[in-house]
């Protein structure tokens, strides 16, 4: 396995990547990994969570003859360009231009490229049925099917309902304190809150991805899908995987794993975000990388 930095050239910013390549030479298929919200660099990892997706992937799709692009976010890492001023309709653009420098490696076999997604960059993912030519299948990891304004509201219920019991009163409260903050960002023009710490997702992009409704985009897929979402998730609603069933037209392949979480670990205790800091002690879930691997090597083979 061999790794090299790649740039990818973006609208106003100069993105860095990493390129992972099977041993042997000549064009071989290849995947795209779009990370979720947040200042996500090509490791899955971002201030206070490393989620540590990218290494564990590439190693992964790189033992069954499969190249790997992962890239930094604008203003992440070695990428250019201001996280601060990114909007959701940016990050599409970003993945569209990390789609097309995927396709131009000489190494790479621009018809057999694959696009995988987690959380937000599923639905990044999916947006990619707009690229000439589309991706030839698709790996949605905690993906959506709803509009982004009804995911976030699902979010905050369910994080609610899964406090631990001492905290369970104050849930309706950070509920209803969730929604105001949703009404803000709605009303708001700014591309950010003045005070807002770099970690936060800017008002320009939240406003951008409440309006995104993925439906669309999912149901103009024609090609294969394999969508995964654990039982256990509490930031996007597991019903989504058969949601996008309903609306993608290619060959669909659905895995709703009992105690997948959304950081792609088991847990056999209860779902919850005060979970996350002793799941994010463990590496990501083996079945899930290895899953994507047999399934690309199982589509490139028909």
């Amino acid at each position: 396995m061999r790794e090299q930095t790649v740039e990818i050239r973006a609208t106003g910013a100069l993105l860095a990547g990493a390129l992972t390549r099977p041993d042997g030479d000549g064009r071989h298929p290849s995947a795209l990994l779009i990370n979720g919200s947040g200042p996500i660099d090509r490791d899955s990892a971002m201030p206070g969570m490393a989620l540590g997706l990218g290494q564990a992937l590439a190693v992964a799709l790189a033992d069954h003859g499969c190249v790997l692009l992962r890239y930094d976010k604008r203003g992440v890492g070695a990428s250019g360009g201001d996280y601060l001023s990114t909007g959701f309709h940016t990050e599409c653009g970003d993945a569209a231009a990390a789609l097309a420098a995927l396709r131009a490696h000489p190494g790479v076999d621009p018809e057999r490229v694959f696009v995988v997604g987690h959380s937000t960059g599923a639905v990044l993912a999916a947006n990619l049925v707009r690229a000439a030519p589309p991706p030839a299948g698709y790996v949605l990891l905690a993906g959506a099917a709803q509009p982004g304004d009804r995911v976030m509201a699902w979010q905050s219920d369910r994080i609610a309902t899964t406090l631990p019991r001492p905290l369970r009163p104050l849930g309706p409260i950070l509920a209803r304190r969730q929604a105001r903050e949703r009404d803000r960002v709605r009303g708001s023009t700014a591309d950010r809150h003045e005070r807002m710490p770099r970690s936060r997702l800017t008002d320009r992009w939240l406003r951008e991805y409440m309006a995104h409704d993925p439906g669309p985009d999912l149901a103009a897929i024609d090609r294969p899908v394999l969508a995964i979402t654990g039982g256990k998730d509490i930031q996007v609603d597991p019903a989504d995987v058969a949601r996008i069933g309903r609306l993608v037209t290619g060959p669909f392949d659905a895995e709703v794993p009992t105690d997948l979480t959304h950081l792609l670990r088991r847990d056999p205790g209860p779902p919850g975000l005060w979970r996350y800091r002793g799941q994010l002690t463990r590496p990501i879930d083996g079945w899930v990388t290895a899953r994507i691997a047999e399934w690309v090597r199982a589509r490139l083979a028909h």
